[in-house]
């Protein structure tokens, strides 16, 4: 998949584990219930994936399918490109959809992938022990799709760089989420930081 600026994106693997969403609720701070519509827990971009969003002033669980479409330039004609990761926030693409609270969500999960660099398909899964349920910063749209969402990436902290240097995704700590659904756009641009490298795990 490819971001905006060109660039090859980085996490287009990552797992739910919808038995913890009651687990998740108590520590997250809202009363959330998995969604009535399928979704994976095995996440690739185009599966429908379960994200949080306050909607008409209640925070509720969703489905909408992982990765925005975009057209970019191919060699003879424009093409559509699902984007899963956003870095470049101050794209008017995405900045629309941040400067708006309601455009954003939270989007649950166990464990992460980034690829093994040379190895194929292989990939390393990244964790956060204390929170067997987490929440990366997402953002989402409508589209001729239906609603699709996407997550914000940045720097990687020196857990991830070591295996995968260019980027990592915005994960939240749970007393971040309602900040996140509600702040303004300088506000959800501040949170866009690495998240602390001795608090995850990898295998």
């Amino acid at each position: 998949m490819f971001g905006t600026n060109g660039l090859t994106c980085m996490c287009n693997h990552y797992r739910n584990a919808p038995e913890l969403i009651p687990t998740w609720r108590e520590y997250a701070g809202f009363d959330i219930r998995q969604p009535n519509v399928e979704f994976a827990s095995d996440v690739y971009p185009k599966r429908p994936g379960m994200i949080v969003r306050r909607d008409d002033g209640a925070v509720r669980s969703d489905v909408m399918l992982w990765g925005v479409p975009t057209m970019v330039k191919g060699a003879t004609k424009m093409l559509e490109k699902r984007v899963t990761n956003v870095r470049n926030l101050a794209s008017p693409f995405w900045k629309s959809m941040l400067a708006s609270p309601p455009q954003r969500c939270l989007v649950p999960f166990s464990t992460f992938a980034e690829p093994k660099a040379g190895q194929g398909r292989q990939e390393w899964w990244f964790s956060i022990p204390d929170q067997p349920l987490a929440a990366f910063a997402g953002t989402w749209r409508n589209t001729e799709h239906g609603p699709c969402y996407a997550f914000l990436t940045c720097e990687p902290n020196q857990l991830v760089e070591r295996l995968h240097p260019k980027a990592m995704p915005v994960i939240l700590e749970p007393a971040q989420y309602e900040e996140w659904l509600s702040t303004d756009y300088s506000g959800a641009c501040a949170m866009a930081r690495p998240f602390p490298a001795d608090r995850m795990s990898v295998e």
